[in-house]
């Protein structure tokens, strides 16, 4: 019931948004009767963080949904927050929340509540006794007392010091302005920047940074109106590039960390309108809010309670990170800050635009991106370089990889022993007697052209590599030059396909195909190859789909300086592709496709 009703949903209109998110929350209500006041029991597996904190996550993050209904719509599952929030911040209550501590996961769910209090002060700060919101104050204000991580948590001190202005409470002003200036100093450029680490540019920017710079805005305009006109100008520099995350179908780019969050992916747009920020038409926000909304809800995200689940495209706990709690999914309602948006607002009138995209393809080092669409914009690749997260579950493979896709996903590793548990799509990977793969984890150097991505990397200390990657049409050309003092196994990954029974892989010499009703994914060595196959990988390691087919090459090196050319192409099932003519002439690779021509010089 609840997946057919909200496939059936556009998303467009305000009524549409409302039922969807009451769609979305209703599976979560039976389970506030069996939980105790504050906290909310979703599942079972572990976290980095403690059961208690995983329950208040839990019962906090659907606030991000439940503060913006609220607005402008009344429902009785407000009483049980309220009481929820009591009994957690009242210390002699058993159902107490607890003392915060450094790094406290805690301080992570007070921005929820913090922004709940902001959005509806009448229907609930009002409504507590003296007590009651002295409790809630000496919960909230422990943030001020605590160490957190130089990244985009100082928002959440941000968020909990304005909500205590707001409810006219003492609060940080120095902790406010030392939090902005933090956040600040990762500014790179045309509204990118960096979360906390110059490494690290994913979706964090937009539904973390830049979200909060507008819940900002929106709350501070009057009392800080020089920084919010900032925060104002670089949301709408962002917009333009940010969109470029984003297929025409509504699909975004799967990258980075947190793509469990899912659909907490289009939130800055809805940040935008609530902020009343135009940094692109209403229609064209409208356009990529509404599609993306309804690429989700065609996906298996549900459990069987109709829960949103740990995953991506479906359940999966392989890929998680370990802060992805059963509620932690719940993030994704920061989407709904659109239904604070009050109805009259040219948002809700205008019709739904198609994606715009000016520049194809389109290099911006500031987000250290390559950004290239098909034709009509329904598949989109990224090509990442210098992105890295150390301390981060597969983060080789959720930043580190030659290319991405909006339309075939990406693997990650169940085990680097054998090459089939790797599942490595779209990356060259070493090893040394066929076990213990390694693939390109952080770039020693890398360069994002006009044209090509060049990345120069080590997977051991005496073998080094400069690969080279050139995008072209439906393809691209992988050139890497490698000196190695170590006898290597080299496989060259494609695209990952979905497993179906009667297709079959096609192998003819150094070309390996996997053809499905999603599409092509294909390998071709042109130097340095000696043999291309298709290995099903081990399941549940790619996003998208439960089980995989990758088409690679492979070579076996001795030590010494080596050349591998290969094309590699991840298409559509009505998409053609023209095999490029590749040819070597002195130290320069010629690469000619369509009449047009392109060269690369070789280091050596």
């Amino acid at each position: 019931m609840i997946n057919n009703r909200i496939k059936a949903n556009a998303f467009e209109t305000k009524e549409e948004v409302n039922q969807g998110f009451l769609d979305l929350l209703a599976p979560v209500v039976p389970f506030f009767e069996k939980s105790n006041p504050g906290h909310l029991a979703l599942g079972s597996h572990g976290t980095v963080y403690s059961k208690e904190r995983r329950e208040v996550e839990a019962f906090l993050r659907p606030l991000w949904g439940l503060g913006p209904y609220l607005t402008e719509q009344e429902t009785p599952i407000l009483d049980t927050y309220l009481e929820g929030i009591k009994a957690g911040t009242n210390p002699e209550n058993s159902a107490y929340w607890g003392k915060v501590t450094n790094f406290d996961q805690l301080i992570v769910e007070m921005a929820s509540l913090s922004t709940f209090l902001l959005l509806n002060k009448e229907q609930t700060w009002d409504t507590l006794n003296e007590r009651e919101q002295q409790n809630l104050y000496h919960w909230l204000i422990q943030a001020n007392d605590h160490t957190i991580p130089r990244n985009n948590w100082h928002f959440f001190r941000i968020l909990v010091n304005v909500a205590m202005k707001k409810c006219g409470m003492p609060y940080a002003q120095n902790i406010i302005d030392q939090d902005l200036a933090v956040v600040d100093s990762f500014y790179v450029g045309k509204g990118w920047y960096y979360d906390g680490v110059e490494t690290q540019i994913d979706y964090y920017i937009s539904f973390a940074i830049h979200y909060y710079s507008l819940l900002y805005c929106k709350f501070m305009g009057e009392d800080d109106p020089k920084r919010v006109n900032t925060m104002k100008e670089r949301a709408m520099s962002f917009a333009q590039s940010f969109k470029y995350w984003f297929d025409s179908t509504g699909e975004a780019i799967p990258f980075g960390r947190s793509l469990t969050y899912r659909f907490a992916q289009v939130s800055f747009f809805s940040a935008l309108v609530f902020a009343d920020v135009e940094a692109l038409p209403w229609g064209e926000i409208k356009g990529l809010i509404s599609r993306h909304m309804q690429s989700w809800m065609n996906h298996d995200i549900f459990t069987t309670d109709g829960l949103l689940s740990v995953g991506y495209h479906y359940q999966n706990l392989t890929f998680a990170e370990g802060y992805n709690a059963p509620g932690s999914p719940y993030w994704s309602f920061k989407t709904f800050i659109l239904l604070a948006v009050p109805k009259e607002h040219p948002y809700w009138k205008t019709e739904a635009l198609p994606l715009q995209i000016e520049t194809n393809p389109l290099s911006l080092p500031e987000s250290r991106n390559f950004y290239q669409y098909n034709e009509d914009r329904t598949h989109l690749q990224i090509f990442p370089a210098g992105q890295f997260l150390h301390f981060q579950n597969h983060a080789a493979a959720k930043y580190s990889k030659f290319v991405y896709s909006s339309h075939f996903g990406f693997s990650v590793p169940k085990s680097n022993y054998l090459y089939y548990e790797g599942a490595f799509d779209n990356c060259l990977a070493l090893a040394e007697n066929e076990c213990y793969f390694r693939s390109k984890d952080q770039d020693v150097a890398y360069d994002i052209q006009d044209d090509r991505i060049i990345h120069h990397w080590q997977p051991w200390e005496d073998v080094t590599i400069k690969s080279t990657i050139i995008p072209l049409e439906n393809c691209h050309v992988r050139i890497h030059e490698i000196d190695s003092n170590r006898t290597l196994d080299i496989y060259e990954g494609g695209f990952s396909m979905p497993l179906e029974e009667l297709a079959s892989p096609k192998i003819t010499g150094l070309e390996a195909v996997y053809e499905t009703e999603k599409g092509h994914s294909s390998v071709l060595g042109i130097i340095g190859f000696e043999q291309a196959d298709v290995v099903r990988t081990e399941p549940n390691t790619n996003l998208f789909y439960p089980v995989t087919m990758l088409p690679h090459l492979k070579s076996h090196l001795k030590a010494g300086h080596h050349l591998l050319v290969s094309v590699v192409s991840g298409r559509l099932v009505d998409e053609v592709l023209e095999q490029p003519v590749i040819s070597i002439e002195e130290k320069k690779i010629i690469i000619t496709q369509a009449e047009k021509q392109t060269i690369a010089v070789l280091e050596n």
